[in-house]
């Protein structure tokens, strides 16, 4: 059997709902992140503690044996037959929505309280609004990502993969690459990219296409490219409709531009970052700035290799916060921005700028400028790459690479 890299990030997490059989478990993610391995790391951990075989049961509705699994009816019937006949059966399904009326289904063998339930499947389906409202309370949501660069480096030793020994050219690769879990273990650059090219089709064909007709797919492609292209920019829906009008040539509605973004965050490509005023503790509906799920999705659709570390940089953050659990903001305070405002499951926030480097002056007074700004106690951090550190009223000035590489928390409790 292939070795699986444990993703103690996500374990922690669903670990002490594992044999809660009155919820639910639902994984979500982009496509090829590793929802399925992670499913596998909870039954393997459960024939760790002494489960018995029999009780841990995988339904991929997608395979070859399950292709006639398409009704209610016939999903019920499968879980019956494959139930374990006495203590709890473990149940992990992927692409569960193949099944039309799935939910009644789950709901019914949940309320048996025999069965923990844990479910993978379309993105654009089980975010879609129907899940929550047929499931409402009865589900727990655990979002995986791809691979930080901490579990970068973890996966390539177990694969004996060679790690360079400058840590910042090893995060180079990292950038240059991506993190889905799977590329990690092809052998030169053009397989991974032509992987997660490859990913991206395959989104298009499961996650998009079949749930929202999309009327013209070379529109839809440029809208997907734009978006992806210029990840970290402040935008709007109004501003990118006026772009593909006045410069493009491309007469496209506000309301379909914002129909295609949707659909790119449901298939979770894109994630909004939405603006957040410190002072009233509100967001703001205005502009906002969208990050990539990977960076492979950058590197893969253009032939251009020089990384634009502004943008690069705040995306690896802000895919690490989120991985650790943060809710992730841009901050306004007065009338400066912050690069991101993190919440923690304790409702407690942290400040966070980046920077490539504050090596002039000038940048290094500008990055202090919105921390120096925040006067309410909450812990503030200038992450860049720079390895002599400042020490300047009271921010934490880490350097990035080694902050994420060491896996490190933000907030109080770090």
């Amino acid at each position: 059997m292939e070795p699986i890299y444990r993703r103690e990030l996500y374990l922690s997490r669903i670990r002490p709902f594992v044999k809660h059989a009155d919820l639910i478990k639902v994984i979500t993610g982009v496509r090829r992140c590793g929802k399925s391995t992670v499913m596998r790391m909870v039954a393997d951990e459960l024939a760790e503690q002494g489960v018995p075989e029999r009780n841990l049961v995988f339904l991929d509705l997608d395979s070859r044996g399950y292709r006639k699994v398409r009704t209610a009816d016939a999903l019920d019937e499968l879980i019956e037959r494959v139930s374990a006949p006495e203590g709890m059966t473990y149940l992990f399904i992927d692409e569960v929505q193949n099944v039309e009326g799935f939910e009644e289904v789950l709901n019914a063998w949940r309320g048996e309280g025999t069965h923990s339930i844990f479910i993978t499947g379309s993105n654009s389906y089980l975010l879609s609004g129907e899940l929550a409202t047929k499931l409402t309370g009865r589900y727990l949501e655990f979002e995986v990502f791809t691979l930080t660069f901490a579990e970068y480096e973890g996966m390539k030793r177990l694969y004996g993969k060679e790690i360079s020994p400058n840590v910042a050219e090893e995060f180079d690769h990292f950038i240059l690459e991506g993190g889905f879990p799977r590329a990690v273990d092809l052998a030169t650059l053009v397989e991974k990219r032509t992987y997660v090219e490859g990913v991206v089709r395959e989104i298009f064909e499961k996650d998009v296409k079949r749930r929202v007709q999309v009327r013209n797919v070379s529109v839809f492609e440029r809208v997907r490219d734009y978006m992806i292209n210029n990840f970290g920019s402040t935008t709007s829906i109004r501003n990118i409709a006026a772009y593909f009008r006045d410069v493009e040539g491309v007469p496209i509605k506000e309301e379909t531009v914002h129909r295609y973004v949707t659909v790119l965050e449901e298939a979770k490509i894109l994630y909004r970052c939405p603006r957040f005023d410190m002072k009233s503790r509100r967001s703001l509906a205005r502009e906002q700035k969208y990050y990539l799920a990977d960076l492979g999705f950058y590197f893969a659709l253009n032939t251009d290799n020089r990384i634009n570390y502004g943008p690069v940089l705040e995306n690896v953050v802000y895919e690490y916060a989120r991985a650790q659990g943060y809710s992730a903001s841009v901050g306004r305070i007065g009338k400066l921005e912050c690069d991101f405002i993190l919440r923690d499951g304790a409702q407690d926030y942290s400040y966070v700028q980046v920077s490539y480097t504050i090596a002039e002056r000038s940048t290094e007074d500008r990055e202090y400028a919105s921390l120096e700004k925040a006067r309410d106690g909450y812990p503030k951090y200038l992450l860049t790459c720079d390895y002599l550190l400042q020490k300047r009223s009271g921010v934490i000035h880490e350097n990035l690479i080694r902050f994420v590489s060491e896996e490190r928390r933000f907030g109080f409790g770090r």
